[in-house]
């Protein structure tokens, strides 16, 4: 039954999403239970899995059974590597399938199926991306994700809503087009598309290596990879994506799109071009290294600019993404780096999601959109504000939660790499960082009194649910529960960062290059 975890992952959804379309349109109070059962049965999976991985090491299935060259094509592959973010990706999907309960069909009732064919759609991509083993059908199941998440941006009332997810489809369809133009040349030039043949075949053939072919061949994917996870300058899509959607869609695209994309970067320079060409033959790492710098600084002054309290955090995303793209291309000795980018992957899922969720209550329960709507809100909702609160601490840096410890890692990793104006430009941020949430705190905590007259400029992007919280509604349990359990998540994560982290490193430890890179990496300048 064990093998049978990595089909087990992407059929639940799928099936799910079935049920749901052929039962749904009926009676929209079955939409729930049956999309919870079939994520349920994905976060227990994935947790058997893990489980199996760190202790019988990895887990290959080919579809059908049939193995190579017959199953080259569609294999599916668990390792130490993916194995926690697939028990990250499926605990955000349950948390926000409670989240989306009385927010999906209080408005529209009869478009409810409809979101949760679309869910559970997203889920299936986000967890095939995550395990696919051959680089053809990890672009199919990127366009399964995409697709739906452009459905999902669209399926808001507002106007600016439809806007930002047409945005998203030109973007969306450019990066796709780069990174199949790249596995293009990587077929014509190796004549396959298993991750692990690619990296062989590079491994043993260095004049195929170090052909002109292969470097475009990384240039399209690196391109097409930075558009999906909205890398600076490549981000133009992302804030009004996530800010004109459904508070449910955020939650969910927020903390996973982005996060799922950076580790389809590192698979892809580990597991098929090898950090051995990455690093040493290709030599590009100080260069992308400035480009995170750059990223990372403007991502958090963009922040600093923001009213609105959804656009800030979209805006800390962008810079989110440069503090990982930059740790997995550091390049130091230890690997520190690389290591810090996988664990900030889950730190920041999970603090995106808390922050996020907080938002949506904000929203729905109180109307506020603004960070000067957050008026008092430690006295309205100190749940809700205690979540946020967590979230934003573990954003600055604050022990013991999760983002202090992602970002020791970082920092690790650049001062042993020498890259100390990565090491400046994480401080930097977290400065931005303390002085966004501060001010939050003290206009929710001590109040905040505008001038008369202000107006705080709402507009219809999220009229359906501003018209419905005037009356300050508490935040009902649907709310709750996912937001304090993801507030529990980021201090768990922090303080066992070391198990965690330990977990991490036994994939650099099963590489057959890792030896040899440490002396090599070491005579770089």
């Amino acid at each position: 039954m064990v093998d049978q975890i990595p089909a087990l992952l992407v059929l639940a959804p799928l099936f799910g999403a079935l049920l749901v379309a052929l039962i749904g349109h009926r009676d929209h109070r079955v939409c729930f239970p049956i999309a919870l059962a079939s994520l349920s049965v994905t976060l227990i999976g994935a947790i058997a899995a893990a489980q199996h991985v760190f202790t019988n090491g990895p887990m290959d299935y080919f579809v059908g059974g049939w193995e190579k060259p017959l199953g080259i094509g569609i294999h599916l592959r668990i390792d130490a590597l993916n194995a926690l973010l697939l028990i990250a990706i499926a605990t955000v999907a349950v948390l926000v399938s409670f989240f989306s309960i009385r927010r999906i069909g209080e408005k529209n009732a009869e478009k409810t199926h409809y979101f949760y064919i679309l869910f559970l759609l997203l889920c299936l991509g986000l967890f095939g991306i995550t395990i696919a083993g051959d680089a053809f059908n990890l672009f199919v199941l990127v366009e399964v994700s995409s697709l739906t998440s452009y459905g999902l941006i669209a399926m808001g009332s507002s106007r600016r809503g439809t806007y930002a997810a047409f945005n998203y489809l030109l973007m969306g369809t450019v990066g796709a087009s780069f990174y199949l133009l790249g596995v293009g040349y990587l077929y014509l030039t190796t004549g396959s598309l298993n991750m692990q043949e690619i990296h062989a075949i590079l491994g043993t053939n260095p004049e195929i290596a170090e052909s002109k072919a292969v470097t475009i061949a990384f240039i399209f994917i690196l391109v097409g990879i930075w558009i999906k996870m909205a890398f600076f300058p490549l981000y133009g899509w992302l804030p009004n994506a996530y800010s004109y959607c459904p508070s449910s869609t955020a939650c969910f695209l927020a903390p996973l799109m982005t996060k799922v994309s950076v580790y389809v970067m590192i698979r892809v320079m580990i597991s098929v071009f090898g950090l051995e060409w990455v690093f040493v033959s290709l030599g590009w790492s100080n260069l992308i290294v400035v480009l995170a710098v750059i990223a990372i600084l403007a991502g958090s002054v963009l922040a600093l600019a923001q009213r609105e309290i959804k656009k800030m955090l979209c805006y800390l995303i962008v810079a989110e993404v440069g503090y990982m793209v930059g740790g997995a291309w550091l390049a130091d000795e230890e690997l520190w780096g690389l290591t810090g980018s996988l664990y900030h992957i889950l730190a920041d899922a999970a603090m995106t999601l808390c922050l996020f969720l907080a938002a949506g209550i904000f929203v729905k329960s109180f109307g506020a959109r603004d960070i000067n709507d957050l008026d008092g809100m430690f006295k309205k909702a100190p749940w809700v504000m205690a979540a946020f609160a967590i979230g934003a601490l573990s954003m600055i840096g604050v022990p013991p939660t999760c983002g202090f410890f992602s970002k020791f890692y970082l920092i690790r990793g650049g001062i042993d790499a020498g890259h100390w104006e990565f090491v400046a430009a994480l401080l930097i941020s977290s400065l931005v960082n303390a002085v966004l949430f501060f001010r939050i705190f003290e206009i929710a905590f001590f109040g905040n009194k505008p001038a008369e007259g202000h107006d705080h400029g709402h507009d219809d992007h999220e009229a359906e649910e501003i018209t419905i919280v005037r009356n300050e509604a508490p935040p009902a349990w649907s709310g709750l529960f996912p937001l304090l359990t993801s507030a529990v998540i980021i201090v768990l994560i922090g303080i066992f960062n070391g198990p965690i982290v330990a977990l991490i490193r036994t994939f650099f430890e099963e590489l057959p290059t890792v030896t040899l890179l440490h002396s090599t990496l070491t005579l770089l300048p």
